[in-house]
């Protein structure tokens, strides 16, 4: 897509999806994770099984020392919809002559609309890339800062970046994409397989996963 096409946009909610019946698998024993998401039932860390495959070859993708951190991946649709009306919350506040489909819209730059979220199907996850010792490289922003708080910086292919995080989001971009995820471009970090966003990027006729609960 040479376009950014949001979460919101009727497009992604008119994809059909054929849910293959694919496990949610625990990560923790595969991939390096970080547990600033944690939650107590550890669903965090879980991902469909083949999302989990595409992230194992796109490690291998990566220069010589580096490896991805995990942040999450899992969301159950209960505590999506709670991260969704909290930060339209905010936008309806801070901008109150807005029209709810607006706030709709501005909300996805950040947050999936609940009923199409890929973390809700098991198939999107939060990442970035660490040295051998843990260190985690500059990205141009912190992972999860908002378009409000990161002037837009947030954005996969913003502008206003320093030439070694661009570097730095291009290295994490090739390894992933050569493993077959997709970018949500407003957000550097969320990548994603099999859902409907992936769906609409590809081509492809239907999204393999849809929500778990």
């Amino acid at each position: 897509m040479t376009e950014i096409i949001l979460m919101s946009d009727p497009r992604v909610a008119e994809i059909p999806v054929r849910d293959c019946a694919e496990p949610l698998v625990d990560v923790r024993a595969a991939l390096r994770t970080d547990p600033r998401k944690a939650d107590a039932t550890g669903a965090w860390a879980h991902l469909r099984e083949s999302v989990l495959a595409r992230l194992l070859t796109a490690q291998q993708h990566l220069p010589d020392g580096l490896r991805l951190l995990f942040v999450e991946g899992y969301r159950p649709p209960a505590l999506q919809r709670e991260y969704f009306e909290e930060y339209a919350a905010e936008l309806r506040t801070a901008n109150p002559d807005w029209s709810p489909t607006r706030v709709r819209t501005a909300a996805s730059r950040y947050v999936s609309p609940p009923d199409i979220a890929p973390h809700s199907a098991g198939a999107a996850v939060d990442l970035t890339l660490v040295t051998p010792d843990g260190e985690e490289l500059d990205m141009g922003t912190p992972m999860n800062a908002s378009p409000e708080a990161s002037g837009g910086a947030c954005y996969t292919h913003a502008p206003d970046i320093t030439p070694a995080a661009r570097e730095n989001r291009r290295v994490l971009g090739e390894a992933l994409g050569a493993g077959g995820l997709v970018n949500y471009p407003t957000e550097w970090w969320h990548w994603s397989y099999g859902d409907r966003y992936w769906a609409l990027a590809t081509g492809a006729r239907a999204a393999l996963y849809g929500p778990r609960e």
